[in-house]
């Protein structure tokens, strides 16, 4: 009931602030102290950034420094340079090190870097996480008993993966004029198996059982269809 709550009020209060919405992979931590959560946090912007390399899209995305909206006073988002994207940060490409367009001029203050120095692209967020501290659990009175006898607030983060968001990305980063070109990682096949003409049906579907047997995912077009025909659906299809 209480990751329900939470979850509900971060999804209206972040409409509210982003104007968008798209579906998250949600995820949410609770700990007795600042440095535990801190610890989990650094650790869930590495498996984010695995993710995004599995995905085909980790050369491009950066960890952001966001504002934290409703929520705190600053974030993290994920954000990968796409042309089709609906933000802007500023880059750092030699030490990796991304500002939201949005709060630009307070960060460049509180990390004590020259605005000069970044590089202005235009980015889709594909993710963000959130370090709440002990903000929300106050507002919900999530307590729990410490060491000392004593009830303490708990320190809570939140963490979310765009998963509509990144399919788009990837599609609008990797496709070309004949149609979708998939990363071999989130592929929904290895092979496109295209059977042609009634004397190769025996040896396609043999084809097909090695492959299956091997452990290697098929998408079979065996279909009475014209060679051309198979071979566009091919190419639109990635």
């Amino acid at each position: 009931q209480f990751q329900n709550k939470l979850r509900n009020e971060l999804r209206a209060k972040s409409g509210i602030m982003r104007g968008r919405e798209f579906i998250m992979k949600d995820m949410y931590s609770i700990h007795a102290s600042k440095e535990d959560l801190e610890a989990y946090y650094q650790a869930v912007i590495e498996a984010y950034k695995r993710c995004y390399h599995r995905l085909g899209l980790g050369d491009d995305t950066y960890v952001t420094f966001a504002s934290g909206g409703a929520f705190t006073k600053f974030s993290h988002e994920f954000q990968t340079i796409c042309e089709a994207g609906e933000d802007y940060i500023y880059l750092h490409r030699g030490r990796g090190l991304a500002i939201n367009e949005e709060v630009v001029d307070e960060a460049v203050r509180e990390l004590g870097i020259n605005k000069s120095e970044l590089e202005r692209v235009k980015t889709a967020e594909v993710g963000n996480i959130f370090n709440f501290g002990t903000q929300k659990s106050e507002e919900m009175g999530l307590v729990f008993t410490g060491e000392d006898g004593r009830q303490h607030h708990a320190y809570m983060g939140s963490y979310g993966i765009g998963i509509t968001r990144v399919m788009g990305v990837i599609v609008e980063k990797f496709a070309d004029d004949k149609g979708l070109v998939w990363p071999e990682e989130v592929a929904p096949a290895r092979v496109h198996l295209v059977q042609i003409g009634k004397e190769s049906v025996a040896a396609a579907d043999e084809l097909y059982d090695t492959l299956q047997q091997a452990g290697i995912t098929v998408l079979y077009d065996d279909r009475a269809a014209r060679p051309g025909e198979k071979f566009a659906d091919a190419e639109l299809l990635g």
